[in-house]
């Protein structure tokens, strides 16, 4: 049940459903009278809120095995109605605000009767044929003596049915393009259909939208309070009571089969995501993931892809952006990987996508393959996506493979911090000094601890004075103290930079021929301060 409903109308809030064998069948629950169940009911609680009313009905259910009992969210958070579900062995659900008891029960019932209802073979749903939206399409449309198109709720063609031939110039650009034209849904907008679909259970009749046009009923599909996409039948008036009913019951129908869809790709990722972690993590169920990924034997590079790190005024704004965009550079490598080789697994774990790639290349050659394929997909993505990519070491068993991964998200690391500049691929043999440094950094920051020494000195007289001393030193080590590089670097004259040098040991009290001092220095800039990216002129202010 879970899996065809998903959250979009269900949610689990207290209960282990692998303890439920089975569901016998759907119960409503009526205070007014015992119930007499059968084992394993999934039970709805119409009307049933509050800790009290639903503690009480649990342990009642208990009595009669209930598989689980139904209430309308939100549900409160107490500690009886958790120890009532525990102690009932029922289990407790949720049903989404705005979705209707009346529409759960017919789905939950197509659900349980598909394969059981006498006369109605394995694969259909309420009579009507399942897995197949095509089938049900046609099905409809001998329903309702009229040609009919399945829709996404972005106007996408998901199945049609035939004599298509019956319909008008719209249909056919709609069906030949698997999308209905902008200038069709506009008009539809214009008329207030999508309006009233949208607000209405009920099939919606339009006219037509020129005289080159046939008029249309339309139903939407819904799973609770949301739209899932549209019926969209040619008809030459509104229908009759009865065809009317026929829609409203095929709706249900489609709103299932949409939901199982959904739900068959939920699992499917979550299976396969599942067992990319397992295979990374290199624990005991490592062996036995990789067998079933089709990747035991082979030598394997693990690729961890992510975006670079960026900041945003608009936390939240941010937060869903990112996730979008998280999600979008994940399917766009998992196809990339799998033209590659069809054996890749890739999984978005957390933020960074892992892609697990068989290298068909000597192990020499493995890392350097596994380099150009990420720069080809990243070169084919632009500069719209901000992606980097960390490559593993070549991985012959699960041990390599545990230490592949490492090795990629190291690399990764270093590229998504601020200092990786415009580097966008890259192994942790080409970035293994940057890597010691943002080790070392986090070590610093994780105790908290503050510039000492010098360079404290020069910070605070820097802060005291508006002077630019640590910026000073900072650009002459890191142009190995060659002044007339380090003077352009910060625009200014040379005998002026030779001037702070001198203050700068003065108030530092750093010798700058010593090499140890010099080292300890560059090490805490590194460590403590942002890089220097690019100087100002001496009009700028502050001491010179």
């Amino acid at each position: 049940m879970l899996d065809y409903l998903g959250t979009t109308l269900l949610d689990l809030i207290h209960g282990d459903p692998d303890k439920v064998d089975n569901i016998s069948g759907i119960a409503i629950h009526d205070p007014m009278d015992e119930p007499e169940l059968p084992n394993n009911a999934l039970v709805l609680g119409v009307g049933v809120q509050g800790p009290y009313e639903i503690t009480r009905l649990l342990h009642t259910l208990g009595g009669h095995r209930a598989a689980g009992l139904v209430v309308r969210a939100p549900v409160p958070d107490d500690e009886r109605i958790r120890a009532a579900s525990r102690h009932s062995g029922t289990a407790l659900l949720s049903l989404t605000r705005g979705a209707s008891w009346s529409q759960l029960a017919a789905l939950l019932r197509s659900v349980l009767a598909e394969g059981t209802v006498g006369g109605v073979g394995p694969g259909t749903l309420a009579g009507m044929p399942s897995g197949d939206l095509f089938a049900i399409a046609n099905a409809v449309a001998a329903l309702l003596d009229a040609p009919i198109t399945i829709e996404d709720r972005n106007h996408r063609v998901l199945a049609f049915s035939n004599r298509q031939d019956e319909a008008d110039p719209s249909r056919v650009a709609t069906i030949l393009g698997r999308q209905a034209p902008e200038w069709i849904t506009q008009r539809h907008e214009a008329h207030g259909v999508f309006r009233e679909l949208y607000t209405t259970d009920h099939p919606v009749y339009s006219g037509p939208i020129d005289a080159a046009n046939l008029p249309r009923v339309a139903i939407a599909v819904r799973a609770g309070d949301e739209v899932l996409g549209f019926i969209w039948a040619i008809a030459p008036g509104p229908l009759t009571a009865e065809r009317e009913k026929a829609l409203q019951e095929a709706a249900q129908v489609v709103a299932l089969e949409l939901l199982g869809i959904r739900a068959g790709a939920d699992v499917s990722r979550r299976v396969r995501t599942d067992l990319v972690g397992t295979a990374l993590e290199g624990g005991p169920g490592a062996a036995e993931a990789l067998v079933r990924l089709g990747l035991v034997e082979q030598t394997t590079v693990v690729m961890a892809c992510a975006l670079k790190e960026q900041a945003s005024d608009d936390q939240a704004e941010s937060h869903v952006r990112l996730a979008d965009e998280r999600q979008r550079l994940a399917n766009a490598l998992s196809l990339h990987l799998s033209v590659v080789d069809s054996r890749s697994a890739t999984a978005l774990i957390g933020e960074v996508c892992y892609g697990i790639v068989p290298i068909v290349r000597s192990e020499k050659d493995a890392e350097d393959r596994a380099v150009r394929i990420a720069k080809n997909f990243l070169d084919r993505t632009g500069d719209r996506v901000t992606g980097v990519i960390g490559v593993g070491s070549p991985a012959n068993d699960v041990a390599g493979l545990a230490s592949s991964r490492l090795a990629a998200e190291r690399a990764l690391r270093v590229l998504r911090s601020r200092r990786s500049g415009r580097l966008r691929v890259a192994r942790i043999s080409d970035i293994h000094v940057d890597w010691l440094l943002l080790e070392l950094g986090g070590i610093v920051a994780a105790e908290g601890n503050e510039p000492i020494g010098p360079l404290a000195r020069l910070i605070a007289y820097d802060t005291a004075h508006s002077s630019r001393l640590v910026e000073t030193l900072q650009v002459w080590l890191d142009t190995f103290g060659d002044v007339s590089k380090a003077s352009a670097r910060l625009a200014v004259h040379p005998n002026t930079l030779r001037y702070r040098l001198r203050r700068v040991v003065e108030i530092g009290g750093i010798d700058l021929d010593d090499a140890e001092s010099r080292f300890a220095a560059m090490l805490q800039l590194r460590l403590m301060l942002p890089p220097i990216t690019s100087g100002r002129s001496m009009a700028e202010g502050g001491e010179p």
